[in-house]
């Protein structure tokens, strides 16, 4: 159970599985309290403003986690897969789930019940620990996001967010660097705040520049190089 690896296009990824901060024998512990329970592509795992009764630990396949606003948008949060744990944050605090988590391929995760989860971690300080530090980990990488965000242009954040996704989702080919989860156009206009419309016309414009191409949920990076140098801008804004 791996986490998936960068692809070396530099940049910091602090980015470490939830049962990979254990030691064996509480996560061993832990996996035992449920069972596996397989999800098909696209189906949903956890669903947003539902009541929690469960945390989920996956094991195969990789998930989207997205919430939707008043209006109909739909922002995509964060991908999880192998190791992660989702559905935590609701259940520390009783209250519904803030976002929804789905499928992108056939997903294994362990169902663990939600007084189980708490009292485990109740007789396990490490393994409290451990979850406090990913809970630090993500905050401080959500907020890093939104600092470099802040100063960039629609088309900056999405050459930074193909880049990020190259890195930690990134697997090499002759063409290039495929990114190893499918997502649509919606999805990638969710993760950066634009239309997709927008990023129809920015996906439009790398093509024409070869700089990616792209296919049905598919798309390879051929000039990072290119990438980095449209976000770049934005990132030296930010740094002024």
């Amino acid at each position: 159970m791996t986490a998936a690896q960068p692809t070396g296009d530099g940049g910091l990824d602090d980015r470490v599985p939830f049962l990979a901060r254990l030691e064996r024998e509480d996560r061993s512990a832990l996996l035992g309290l449920g069972s596996p329970l397989p999800f098909s592509t696209r189906a949903t795992l956890i669903r947003q403003h539902e009541p929690s009764s469960h945390i989920l630990l996956i094991l195969h396949g990789w998930t989207k986690v997205t919430a939707s606003a008043a209006n109909g948008y739909e922002a995509l949060l964060a991908l999880r897969g192998p190791g992660d744990i989702v559905g935590e944050s609701a259940a520390l605090t009783g209250r519904p789930r803030s976002a929804t988590v789905t499928a992108l391929e056939p997903v294994e995760a362990v169902a663990v019940e939600l007084r189980q989860f708490t009292g485990f971690l109740a007789r396990s300080p490490a393994v409290s620990f451990a979850l406090l530090g990913l809970t630090s980990d993500r905050t401080r990488a959500a907020d890093q996001r939104r600092l470099e965000f802040a100063s960039m242009t629609v088309r900056e954040r999405f050459a930074a967010l193909l880049l990020d996704l190259a890195r930690t989702h990134g697997r090499r080919t002759d063409e290039g660097i495929e990114l190893a989860v499918p997502l649509s156009k919606q999805e990638l206009a969710g993760s950066v705040g634009a239309s997709r419309e927008m990023v129809q016309r920015l996906l439009k414009e790398l093509r024409d520049r070869e700089v990616v191409a792209t296919g049905r949920r598919e798309l390879v990076i051929r000039r990072p190089d290119v990438l980095r140098m449209i976000a770049r801008a934005g990132q030296e804004g930010t740094a002024r």
